[in-house]
C-alpha cells in the first residue's frame, strides 16, 4: 500500500510476487517475515494487502537458491515452509564447456540473447496434459509405502520423515517424468528417478546421522532397495 499524497488516499501498488516467475535468490537470508509471505502466496496463490486478497496469476512458479556454504547472518527456513517447495535439486560445479561458456558470456563483448521457447499459454497447456497422464492403483500404493517408511523405518538417523505433501508432489513428479518420456501412464522408474528431488528437503536427520556423515539421499537410497517394487 502506497500513500498518494494527491488524492489523500492508500493504493495498491503490486509488488514483484505478481508475475508468473519468481526468482528467490539466497532465501534464506531473507528475514523470516519476507520468507512467510512468500511461501504462503506459493501455497495459497493469493496475496493478502490490508481486508482485501488478491489471486497471483497463472501460472505460478517460484524457485530459490541457497548457499550451502555461508551460513552467517542467514534465517534457515523452518521445515513446515521447506515443505511447501516441491524439489530440492542440487546444483554441483559447471563443467569444463560450462565454464567456458560462462566465461564467454562474462567477459566478452558479445549481448547475451534470449530466445522464447514456450508461452503462459503452451506451459497451462501441459499442466492440463500432466494431470491426465494416468497413475495405476499399485503406482500409488509404492508412492505411499515409500512416504510411510520414511516415517517408520531407520528411526537412528531420522528426526522426521516426509509428509502427506510429499506424497502430492511425488506423483506430480512422476506424471511429468512420463510425458518427458512421451508415456501416457506412470512407471515406477519415474518415482525412483524423482526420489531424491522430492525428499531430500523434506526428511530431517538427527545428529546421529550428521556424525556418521549420512545424508538424506544416502537414506533415500536405503528406502528404494528396501521397499518392494510393484
Amino acid at each position: 500500500m502506497i500513500y498518494n499524497i494527491q488524492t489523500g488516499q492508500f493504493e495498491v501498488k503490486k509488488g514483484p510476487i505478481f508475475t508468473n516467475f519468481v526468482l528467490a535468490d539466497e532465501i534464506n537470508r531473507a528475514p523470516a517475515k519476507v520468507q512467510s509471505a512468500l511461501l504462503e502466496a506459493m501455497q495459497e496463490r493469493t496475496v493478502t494487502l490490508g481486508d482485501t486478497t488478491y489471486d497471483l496469476p497463472t501460472p505460478f512458479f517460484v524457485m530459490a537458491t541457497q548457499n550451502p556454504i555461508e551460513h552467517e547472518g542467514t534465517y534457515p527456513l523452518p521445515e513446515a515452509q521447506i515443505d511447501r517447495f516441491y524439489m530440492k535439486v542440487l546444483v554441483s560445479y559447471p563443467t569444463a564447456k560450462e565454464e567456458k561458456r560462462i566465461l564467454h558470456r562474462m567477459t566478452g563483448t558479445l549481448e547475451p540473447t534470449v530466445k522464447k521457447v514456450a508461452s503462459k499459454q503452451d506451459i497451462q497447456k501441459l499442466q492440463k496434459l500432466v494431470s491426465r497422464i494416468y497413475v495405476d492403483e499399485k503406482i500409488y500404493d509404492y508412492v505411499v509405502s515409500l512416504v510411510q517408511a520414511t516415517r517408520q523405518t531407520h528411526k537412528d538417523y531420522i528426526r522426521y520423515g516426509a509428509s502427506p505433501r510429499a506424497a502430492i508432489a511425488w506423483i506430480k513428479a512422476a506424471k511429468v517424468e512420463a510425458l518427458f518420456d512421451e508415456r501416457g501412464y506412470v512407471i515406477p522408474e519415474d518415482v525412483k528417478h524423482t526420489a531424491h528431488d522430492i525428499l531430500r528437503h523434506r526428511l530431517i536427520l538427527n545428529f546421529e546421522a550428521e556424525a556418521e556423515g549420512i545424508t538424506t539421499d544416502n537414506v533415500i537410497d536405503t528406502f528404494l532397495q528396501e521397499v518392494e517394487i510393484p
